[in-house]
């Protein structure tokens, strides 16, 4: 099961989803046994922003039919806090034994997410994260809207490109661009990253959705911010069909995610054309779900 990813050597194809999986929270909880079975191939840190972020009002949590609607809002102790917190801590994850190909426990890739609004702000994060041994790769979150337009920067192929021309050389790491779904063609957002110097793309994340508060006469939202993304199983079949369409027309890798809960699941993504598969949603369930579907496929 052993998959080379961009330069990296990962024991099989499972990692999570970005801000979906709190190993420094996890092995507070569970102990160093997490650190010597852990559930992923890589791991992928939650979004960092170049500043401290404090996240949304609450509530930020609705539970739908087939999964959830959060509006976390992406809190975070800001580059400088990571670095000097998180990272030591998140250094030391070791894979699970029984998802090596050797049977021993190795050191797990570390993926650090980064977002920034503009061009500059992203160039310092990628510069800042460039120097820093301890992070493999480094995956773009271009959800943020754009100070300049108000728009999704990852949302229009035109200006995604231009964005990842200007700040691409500031690192020689790996960089994966994390896709937005609420975009007219993913397919081409995705083309738009890999002529512009990705070594990979992610998708799908969330899509926009909202709930009512059920006790309101008005019809007012119940998350704090409004609306929120829905994850979960009810968007696995969207993410199947813009994984197999991204996939037919990109060169790079692909990883692939939404809604997968199980091997099976897993399997699918594969086949419609995703290097490697993050869980995300299913991870709140089953802290365990990485390594379940990581032993499924073996």
């Amino acid at each position: 099961m052993s998959i080379d990813f961009c330069g990296l050597e990962l024991a099989h194809p499972i990692i999570n989803g970005s801000g979906t999986f709190d190993a420094i929270a996890a092995a507070e909880v569970f102990g160093e046994g997490l650190r010597e079975r852990f559930p992923f191939a890589a791991y992928v840190s939650k979004t960092i922003t170049l500043s401290p972020r404090l996240g949304n009002p609450p509530p930020r949590l609705w539970e739908t039919p087939g999964g959830m609607i959060n509006s976390i809002g992406l809190p975070n102790k800001g580059l400088a806090g990571y670095l000097a917190e998180d990272l030591p801590e998140l250094s030391g994850m070791r894979g699970d034994p029984a998802c090596t190909p050797d049977g021993l426990s190795h050191r797990v890739p570390l993926i650090t997410n980064v977002m920034g609004s503009t061009a500059e702000e992203i160039a310092e994060l990628l510069e800042a994260c460039d120097g820093v041994g301890e992070i493999a790769a480094i995956e773009l979150n271009v959800s943020c809207p754009n100070v300049g337009t108000g728009l999704d920067i990852g949302s229009d192929p035109r200006q995604l490109e231009a964005v990842l021309g200007a700040v691409r050389d500031r690192t020689r790491k790996p960089l994966i661009v994390k896709l937005t779904p609420n975009a007219a063609s993913v397919p081409d957002c995705a083309m738009a990253a890999q002529e512009a110097g990705a070594d990979a793309v992610s998708l799908i994340n969330t899509l926009r959705a909202m709930a009512l508060d059920p006790e309101s006469s008005t019809g007012s939202p119940w998350l704090g911010a409004g609306t929120g993304g829905l994850s979960g199983p009810a968007i696995r079949p969207v993410a199947l069909a813009q994984v197999a369409a991204v996939a037919a027309r990109i060169r790079i890798p692909l990883v692939g995610m939404g809604g997968v809960q199980s091997s099976a699941h897993a399997r699918q993504m594969l086949d419609v054309g995703a290097t490697l598969v993050a869980v995300g949603t299913e991870s709140f369930r089953d802290p365990a779900a990485g390594a379940r579907i990581a032993r499924g496929l073996i």
